[in-house]
């Protein structure tokens, strides 16, 4: 697989802050304890020299976490810590923070050295608080230097969907159709998570893709290269060339048109209008980008786009966008099994689906193929030619995460997490597709899909990303983050008398 790029390295830095009236050097002692600890379970992180006790020693601690490039911090309370100096320090630090605290060792420690970092983790989100500072704090903020540095270890993920979103670019072409409206939604949202937006047309598309065909010898080696990647998948060889072309295109406008942002994602109209002027469909292409790390939406679908990138950021694998789809028959099952669901019952099953911008990495057995729906449309009694390019394949069986960032339309930003697995099972059906598996979904999509209000397109994980994604929607400053409630758990609104 191709590496990823595309996306923020979060690098820690650790300080630790002491209340006056506590003794430094127990702050000292358990920070080098904390970072020792670090060490051992593999976490990067630079230690702050300076302790945190007055608003000058905040200002240096600042000072020096830049210099030395960290763009994440976390507060370590060795004791109570000086609430002011801490939230000024927390302030203004350009990156996302977490704050924990030390547990107290043993009884020994009570008698005199004791830091009631328990007591002080109060105050300083009350502080937080009174400075309207969000800051991630986890679920269990006092332990020991190992538990903690656990934690730590799951706020790299969260920081990096931070990072990367307040430095993100969607570039996106076209605009929804008429009668395909659902993933349409209000963009000042985005903006005010600090994502750069920037809108083109799809004459601009077919522009940048005409005006690239004079780099042969670019094309020709991505030309190649689709061919090693797609190996006896590889079907419609001559189809290459455009594909390539293509590819060049995007990532050539992409580098041009960056601008002040690092990183950027696609939300592209593919269909309808797009395969009589350009000859082809796009998927491939797209499966290709998303494999390094640069997601391409279907259907001009923008927070699509966004959401997989979210996805990617929290779990370091291939995104990819996927309908949620349709019902799961019976007879996918061979007669008399007992399939395994993974927790989930037949009800909660659905496929997801989508032409084939799956990373190939992410799929078995993929080939290059036609879209069947745009060729009855477009195409109808003729052999396949503009409606080529899509890559098929079951989805790669295993772990799966379900999730999208959404805007409704009173400018609310929601999302949902969703945890499963991809089964094991032929769907006897064509496309990018598989059977999944979410433990008690088909409430969850009664209540928060069509609850909510949300479109149909999901981003699809292939891991269990839902701790990190929930922790990061939650620092992000949603308020509302849908997730399945077990049987016996009501969503708002919903019939308590059950089914009848």
């Amino acid at each position: 697989m191709p590496t990823m790029k595309n996306m923020p390295t979060v690098k820690l830095g650790v300080v630790g802050v002491s209340r006056d009236c506590f003794p430094i050097d127990l702050c000292r002692r358990r920070l080098g304890k904390l970072m020792a600890a670090l060490k051992a379970q593999s976490v990067r992180a630079q230690r702050c020299s300076v302790i945190i006790e007055t608003e000058a020693h905040a200002l240096a601690a600042l000072a020096e976490l830049r210099e030395k490039g960290c763009n994440a911090a976390v507060i370590f309370l060795g004791n109570f810590g000086p609430e002011g100096p801490t939230t000024i320090f927390a302030e203004r630090f350009a990156g996302p923070v977490m704050a924990c605290a030390a547990a107290e060792e043993n009884r020994a420690v009570l008698a005199n050295d004791r830091g009631d970092a328990l007591c002080g983790m109060l105050n300083l989100s009350y502080n937080l608080n009174l400075r309207r500072l969000a800051a991630h704090i986890p679920q269990y903020p006092v332990g020991s230097p190992e538990e903690l540095a656990g934690r730590i270890a799951e706020f790299v993920p969260i920081a990096r969907v931070v990072l990367g979103l307040g430095d993100l670019k969607v570039f996106s072409f076209g605009p929804r159709p008429h009668d395909f409206f659902a993933c349409n939604a209000p963009l000042q949202p985005l903006y005010d998570l600090g994502v750069e937006l920037m809108e083109n047309s799809e004459l601009d598309l077919l522009g940048i893709f005409r005006r690239s065909q004079d780099k042969k010898r670019e094309i020709s080696a991505r030309a190649r290269d689709m061919s090693r990647e797609l190996g006896q998948g590889n079907t419609f060889d001559d189809l290459l060339p455009k594909l390539a072309q293509y590819e060049v295109a995007l990532e050539e406008f992409l580098a041009q048109n960056l601008g002040s942002r690092h990183y950027a994602v696609f939300a592209n109209k593919c269909w309808p209008a797009f395969e009589p002027e350009f000859g082809f469909v796009p998927c491939f292409v797209n499966s290709r980008l998303a494999s390094r790390g640069i997601p391409v939406a279907c259907e001009t679908d923008i927070y699509g786009a966004v959401s997989e990138y979210i996805v990617q950021l929290a779990s370091l694998e291939p995104a990819t966008l996927l309908d949620i789809n349709n019902s799961v028959p019976a007879d996918v099952f061979s007669s008399g099994e007992s399939p395994d669901l993974k927790g989930a019952s037949p009800r909660d099953l659905f496929m997801g689906f989508h032409c084939g911008n799956t990373a190939s990495s992410c799929i078995m057995d993929g080939k290059i193929a036609y879209q069947v729906i745009m060729h009855r449309l477009m195409e109808p009694g003729q052999e396949p030619n503009i409606t080529r390019g899509t890559l098929e394949g079951r989805l790669r069986p295993g772990d799966t995460t379900a999730f999208r960032l959404q805007a409704t339309s009173d400018n609310e930003l929601v999302s949902y997490i969703a945890e499963g697995e991809i089964l094991d099972v032929e769907p006897y059906s064509f496309g990018c597709i598989g059977v999944f598996a979410i433990p008690n979904f088909a409430r969850f999509y009664r209540h928060i899909l069509i609850g909510w209000h949300l479109p149909h397109h999901a981003a699809i994980g292939f891991a269990k990303a839902g701790k990190a994604l929930h922790d990061a929607m939650t620092l992000l400053g949603l308020q509302r983050i849908g997730v399945p409630q077990p049987a016996g758990m009501l969503y708002e609104g919903e019939n308590p008398f059950g089914e009848r």
